[in-house]
This record gives C-alpha cells, sequence and structure tokens, in this order.
C-alpha cells in the first residue's frame, strides 16, 4: 500500500495546475504594484521545509531581479523584542503549510504594522498566517497527511515562480510555467535507487546555486522519513571544510540543473569523486549523470528558474522507497508532528 508521502507527492501535479490557474489574477495585480514600486529590500519567514522555498525565492530574487533579499529570524522579535529598521518600501514574504507557528506569525503582524508590504504563500487559507498578512497567495494543496511536506513544498515554489514569473520583464518563464504541470508528472518517472544508503549512516546533500535550497530539502526529507543523518550544503561551502570527513565510500549525493552554476559542479563532482566519494548524482544533464556510482536520472529538464522543482518531485518516490527499505514509515517520523509551533 502505498505511503500518505507517496500518493501526495504524486498530487502535485494536479496541486499546481490549480494553482496556476486560481491565483493568477491576484498574483498579475501583486506584480504590477511591485513593478511600479519595487522593494529596497526584501526579507523572508519561515521554518522547515518551507524555508527551502524562501531561500529558493532569495535565489531568483537576487540572481534575476537583483533585489536584496534576506531571511529573517523570528526569535529576533519574539525572544530579544527586536524589530529592525528597514529601508523603504520593502517586502516580506512568508512561508508556511500550516500558517500557525506564532513566531512567524507574530512576525508578519509586526512588519506589517511597520508599513512592510506582507505576503503569505500558506495552504491553509483560514490560519493566523492567512489573517496576519496584507496579501495571501494560497498554495491550493488540499489536506496533506503526511507529516513530512511533499505537495505542499511544491506548491510553495510554484506559488513563488509565478509571481516571479510576473515580475521579470522578459514572458519566457510565463510561457513555460503552463509546462510545469505535465513536467512534474514526468519526473514521477525518475530512473535509479538510494539503495546504497540502506544502510548508511550518514551522507552529504549539495547542490551550488538555484539547486542549493533542494539539497537543503533532500537532506530534510531524508532525516525525516527515512531516519538517515544528512547534511545539506552548498557544494561551494563543502570545499570549504566539510570535505575533510570524506572517506573512501562515503556517499554524497548531489543535484545538478543545467545553469550558471553547472560547469564548476561538474569540476567539484570531479574533484570529490577523487577523493573517493561515493556518488549519487539526481540530474537530468548526461554529463552529470556520468560522474555517478549511481546515476538518479530526471527524465526532462526545464528552464533553470523551474527544473527545481523537478528535482525535488524526483527525488520524493527515491527517499519513500529507501524509508521502507531502512524499516521506517515515511508518514510517521519519530518525535515528528505536522504542525509544529514555535516561538
Amino acid at each position: 500500500m502505498a505511503s500518505h508521502f507517496r500518493r501526495e507527492s504524486e498530487e502535485a501535479p494536479l496541486v499546481v495546475e490549480r494553482l496556476l490557474r486560481e491565483n493568477r489574477g491576484e498574483v498579475e495585480g501583486l506584480a504590477a504594484f511591485l513593478r511600479r514600486r519595487p522593494p529596497a529590500l526584501v526579507l523572508t519567514v519561515a521554518r522547515g521545509s518551507s524555508d527551502h522555498a524562501a531561500l529558493f525565492a532569495k535565489y531568483l530574487l537576487e540572481a534575476r531581479l537583483l533585489w536584496p533579499t534576506l531571511s529573517f529570524a523570528p526569535s529576533v522579535l519574539t525572544l530579544y523584542r527586536a524589530r529592525p529598521r528597514l529601508p523603504h518600501p520593502a517586502l516580506l514574504l512568508a512561508f508556511s503549510q500550516s500558517g500557525e507557528s506564532p513566531d512567524v506569525v507574530e512576525a508578519v503582524r509586526a512588519f506589517r504594522e511597520a508599513g512592510v508590504l506582507t505576503v503569505a504563500l500558506v495552504n491553509r487559507e483560514d490560519s493566523p498566517l492567512a489573517q496576519a498578512a496584507e496579501v495571501l497567495l494560497p498554495l491550493h494543496a488540499g489536506e496533506e497527511k503526511a507529516v513530512a511536506a511533499s505537495k505542499s513544498f511544491l506548491a510553495m515554489l510554484a506559488a513563488f515562480l509565478q509571481l516571479f514569473a510576473h515580475l521579470l520583464e522578459e514572458g519566457r518563464l510565463k510561457e513555460a510555467l503552463p509546462l510545469l504541470p505535465e513536467a512534474l508528472f514526468r519526473a514521477l518517472g525518475v530512473e535509479g535507487s538510494l539503495e546504497y544508503l540502506e544502510e548508511a549512516e550518514g551522507l552529504f546533500a549539495l547542490g551550488r546555486g538555484f539547486a542549493y535550497p533542494l539539497a537543503l530539502e533532500a537532506a530534510l526529507k531524508l532525516k525525516e522519513v527515512a531516519a538517515l543523518h544528512a547534511e545539506g550544503l552548498s557544494l561551494a561551502e563543502f570545499l570549504h571544510g566539510p570535505q575533510a570527513l570524506l572517506e573512501e565510500g562515503f556517499p554524497v549525493l548531489a543535484l545538478v540543473q543545467k545553469d550558471e552554476a553547472f560547469e564548476g559542479a561538474l569540476s567539484a563532482l570531479e574533484g570529490l569523486k577523487a577523493k573517493g566519494a561515493h556518488l549519487l548524482v539526481l540530474s537530468a544533464e548526461p554529463d552529470a549523470l556520468a560522474l555517478a556510482h549511481s546515476p538518479l536520472k530526471v527524465p526532462l529538464a526545464l528552464p533553470p528558474e523551474l527544473n527545481p522543482l523537478l528535482l525535488a518531485q524526483a527525488f520524493y518516490p527515491l527517499a519513500e522507497a529507501l524509508a521502507r527499505a531502512r524499516g521506517q514509515d515515511p508518514d510517521r517520523p519519530r518525535h515528528l508532528s505536522k504542525v509544529t509551533r514555535t516561538r
């Protein structure tokens, strides 16, 4: 019997199709406003997988729109009772599945009171976060029974990408967005397995640029569903120290796509392979897959701004199968609940 986690990841194409249709009007209006009045600074606030979505947004906003984007630490406000002064105008993007964590909600309320435009990308439209924000972009993912997020995380990325595509002056992403649901469906046909990790005690999950937030997401999912210690890192940061831990056969999962970071990623992976790492490479690119001891072939690629969604979608069934092979219940990670409330 398929797990909730597996079934919900398979629902993602329909969720994204619905989201792109239902949110279009709100997104077009918000994008038009932000083009007329671009923010001097963007803040993101999120926890868990949602913070990986926020980091993805940071990369795109800075690399393509040149909008400086910072991750706000909610405890600065909730514990230290400090609200940093922001330049005017500013934009805050809050990412959440449940919309219930008090620290994220309080940050949105505080900055909205200070005149910051606040936008919530959240699944529950009746949540405290949805009510606290000035603008709501619902995820339309429906109920998610598995503790580990899958379709809601992909919906979060898609909701941001729809806004981002309308902020760009060029039309190429708006033209590519309708291809996303079908591409997500096809990504479930990833070739390969994580069999090498069945007896593993730990691994590194690495990515560069737009793929880096997805490496963090992959590492989190391996901890949650497979009870496997995984450390997600930027491939560049890995070379600045953590590679000292490598020994013969140590597993390294690399998420690789074709963009400005591609050639550097290949060179770095060649070096890690020479140092004895066992490379598991999740990619659609033949040159990257050729370096792998365990290739994980994604059946197609999209423009680099959209492609990270395919990497995540392809990874979820691999993680679910590994969880089962390691004797874990992918729907019920130890010590975790669906809604986590922190201050």
